[in-house]
């Protein structure tokens, strides 16, 4: 059995998909982009800004399903720039506390509506 979640304080999918899925005490939150769900725009100045963004994106649709950020077991980082690498780091490590998820990072040439990092999270409900 699985079922949507559904958070008013992250951006709505730009397609045939759900903010996140529960299913087998697993919840998956798709990849999201930096918006900000109180003007509707994409926070694109600077990459610290822009990944801050997705985290804050994905805590929302993560406490909507009743977990947090202790509870992720994975999560996928896509890049335009791995030069940002170090940046992106520096934010995303202020989201957690050892141990911490399992992690790839992987350059792209593009992403949705031409942002630059878009990231997911796989949490387990504990």
């Amino acid at each position: 059995m699985k079922r949507a979640v559904r958070s008013p304080h992250a951006p709505l999918p730009m397609g045939p998909f759900s903010q996140a899925i529960v299913a087998g005490g697993f919840v998956f939150v798709s990849a999201l982009l930096a918006e900000d769900v109180t003007t509707g725009k994409l926070v694109q100045d600077d990459i610290e800004a822009e990944t801050r963004q997705v985290m804050d994106n994905l805590q929302a649709i993560l406490r909507e399903a009743g977990v947090d950020f202790s509870h992720a077991v994975k999560c996928s980082i896509f890049l335009k720039d791995m030069n940002d690498y170090g940046r992106v780091n520096k934010v995303y490590s202020s989201y957690f506390r050892e141990p911490y998820p399992a992690r790839e990072t992987i350059q792209v040439a593009d992403l949705p509506k031409h942002v630059n990092i878009e990231i997911s999270v796989i949490a387990v409900q504990e």
